[in-house]
């Protein structure tokens, strides 16, 4: 069995796509998916599959959360090794790092894409587009930034989701003890 980290977009946010995690975890392992466990509310789900390609996975959670709840859902996989890749290559000094935001992009966009995104620029807000990341960090914090997933998945024409450094970090320590696991 190999280990995922499954990242749902939309979920649960201001009342919408409303999805209780226990429905959720019940929903997955009754797909065929083993040891599944979600992080808070916001769609993160560390779970093993007997699957290997990453795309499948996430068709397969997205097809199955459309016919359960009737909601169209982002669906991001990634394996352990991928989300430290991400974590480890931030390029911000540690103090920043814990304060940023790993928007996690599903494709990697082409450098001219990142060159015209990148030409967006906020007053007290640094962002650095690195392979399929954008690493954000706003003093002021990610809720009362001008930066904008939406502008960004629209010029690098692909979907992207954010989560917090403490998060990131429970989702690798979540998929290493379900790794550990019998």
């Amino acid at each position: 069995m190999n280990n995922y980290i499954i990242f749902l977009k939309g979920i649960n946010v201001g009342g919408h796509k409303k999805i209780l995690m226990a429905d959720l975890r019940e929903l997955l392992s009754n797909t065929g998916f083993k040891n599944v466990e979600t992080y808070i509310q916001s769609g993160n789900i560390v779970l093993q599959s007997s699957e290997k390609s990453l795309l499948d996975i996430e068709e397969i959670v997205k097809t199955t959360i459309f016919k359960k709840f009737g909601y169209e859902v982002s669906v991001l996989a990634k394996t352990r090794q991928d989300l430290e890749c991400i974590f480890d290559t931030c390029p911000f000094s540690e103090e920043k790092k814990k304060s940023s935001y790993f928007v996690m992009l599903h494709n990697t966009p082409s450098p001219d894409l990142i060159k015209v995104a990148s030409k967006k620029v906020y007053e007290d807000e640094e962002y650095k587009i690195i392979k399929n990341c954008i690493y954000f960090f706003s003093g002021k914090g990610y809720g009362k930034a001008k930066f904008n997933v939406n502008y960004f998945e629209g010029k690098l024409n692909t979907f992207a989701t954010a989560r917090n450094y403490n998060t990131m970090l429970k989702l690798i320590a979540m998929s290493l003890k379900s790794e550990k696991e019998p």
